[in-house]
């Protein structure tokens, strides 16, 4: 016989906690535009962060950040919710900057942008001096484009690895794995000051 008891302290936190990410997402496919606004406030600078590390100039960021928040406009009433709307938005940027990068291959450099370590206040980069700041942008820059990625979703955007595998299209092993690759070989790069 089930138990008809009445839920937990715990169970009530379980099914009260809503994602207000999900929720705006939500009340946008119900047709409340300004949902969408309130995304990109939330998600703005994550977005911009991370597409400024493959795009070099704060112009050209910004250019793609937008083109970004448009596409996820165009496609947020068929998301369905298979990844977080974050990661969804990260990958919708990820997939702009490397689009941008494809049309402008020849006036782009396939370097890490230079500020891009140290311009979010919450980055380790900053903590770095300049000339340390160098060797470790210059050091990731040589890193095989994977680990690349998900070192720096992984560090400089604080993501847990769910989300870091979402946003580079692999298995949560997998980004473990390209993590614990990325850190050994940075440590070969830099010796000593690893």
């Amino acid at each position: 016989m089930v138990s008809l008891a009445a839920p937990t302290l715990l169970q009530e936190l379980v099914l009260t906690t809503v994602d207000p990410d999900r929720e705006l997402a939500d009340r946008f496919q119900q047709g409340d535009r300004a949902a969408f606004d309130q995304l990109v406030k939330r998600h703005q600078k994550g977005v911009y962060r991370i597409v400024r590390r493959y795009v070099r100039s704060d112009a050209d960021a910004a250019d793609v950040s937008q083109q970004a928040f448009v596409r996820a406009f165009k496609g947020l009433m068929a998301f369905r919710g298979a990844a977080s709307v974050r990661s969804w938005l990260y990958r919708i940027g990820i997939n702009c900057a490397l689009s941008w990068l494809r049309d402008h291959r020849r006036e782009q450099p396939a370097e890490i942008a230079e500020d891009a370590l140290t311009e979010d206040h919450a980055s380790p980069g900053r903590l770095l001096d300049g000339e340390r700041s160098v060797r470790l942008r210059d050091a990731i820059a040589k890193l095989p484009p994977k680990q690349k990625l998900v070192l720096e979703l992984r560090v400089f955007d604080d993501l847990a690895f769910k989300e870091v595998a979402e946003l580079a299209e692999c298995s949560e092993n997998t980004a473990k794995v390209n993590f614990h690759y990325a850190v050994k070989r940075l440590r070969e790069l830099l010796g000593d000051e690893a």
